[in-house]
C-alpha cells in the first residue's frame, strides 16, 4: 500500500495496454483506477462516421469531462491511477486531426487555447507510464477487443498517431517516467516481467 498520496499517469496508443496495466496495479496496490469517458460520448459514433463534421465537438467533449476527471482524481485521498491523460487529447488525438484537416485552423487555436487554460489549474502525475507496442501489435488487440468504431480505422491512422506519441515523449518534462514495451513484456503472467515492473513503479510509491 503506498505510503502517502501519488497519482500514476498510464498513456500509449490505442490497444497498448493501458487498461489492462491500470486495472493490474490497482489490483496489486489496492489503488483507485480513473477510465477515459468512451461510452458517454455523445459525439463518437458521428466522429467515427464523418471526423470532418464532428472532431471538434468530440474534442471539446474529451477535453471537458477529462478536466473534470482530473479535477476528481486530484481530490482523492489515496493515490490514484488514470488510463490515458488529458494531455493525450490534445498532444495526440487533436494534434493528429489538425494535421490531417480535420480540425481548422481556427477551432484548433480555440481548442488549445482552452487546454492550456485547463491544464494550468491541474496538478501534474507523479509518474508517467509510456506504452509502447509494435503497429502490427496493436492492430491485432483492437480487432480482438471488437470494438466497431475502432476496427473501421483508416490503416494509417493508429500509425500516425503512434508518431504522435514519440513526439509528445520527447518533449514530455511534467514528471519522471517509465517505458513499457507491452509487445515483449508479460507482466500479467510472467514472473520475470512482473518483479521488473514492481521494481520499476515502486520506488514512486514509497
Amino acid at each position: 500500500m503506498p505510503a502517502k498520496k501519488r497519482f500514476i499517469a498510464v498513456a500509449g496508443n490505442m490497444g497498448a495496454g493501458k487498461s489492462e496495466l491500470v486495472e493490474f496495479l490497482c489490483r496489486r496496490y489496492g489503488l483507485t483506477p480513473f477510465y477515459e469517458p468512451n461510452e458517454t460520448n455523445p459525439y463518437l459514433a458521428d466522429f467515427y462516421a464523418d471526423m470532418k463534421s464532428w472532431a471538434f465537438h468530440s474534442q471539446i467533449y474529451f477535453l471537458t469531462h477529462k478536466f473534470r476527471l482530473h479535477r476528481r482524481l486530484m481530490g482523492e485521498p489515496g493515490t490514484v491511477v488514470q488510463d490515458r491523460t488529458i494531455y493525450e487529447d490534445a498532444e495526440i488525438f487533436c494534434e493528429n486531426l489538425r494535421r490531417r484537416g480535420m480540425i481548422s485552423k481556427r477551432d484548433h487555436r480555440t481548442y488549445r487555447e482552452l487546454y492550456e487554460t485547463l491544464c494550468a489549474s491541474l496538478a501534474p502525475p507523479d509518474l508517467m507510464i509510456f506504452l509502447k507496442a509494435p503497429i502490427r501489435t496493436l492492430r491485432k488487440r483492437i480487432l480482438k477487443r471488437g470494438r466497431k468504431m475502432e476496427i473501421d480505422l483508416p490503416a494509417g491512422y493508429l500509425k500516425a498517431l503512434d508518431e504522435l506519441y514519440d513526439e509528445w515523449r520527447a518533449r514530455y518534462t511534467l514528471s519522471p517516467v517509465i517505458e513499457l514495451d507491452t509487445g515483449r513484456l508479460d507482466y500479467l503472467t510472467d514472473l520475470v516481467d512482473r518483479l521488473d515492473l514492481f521494481r520499476a513503479v515502486e520506488q514512486f510509491l514509497v
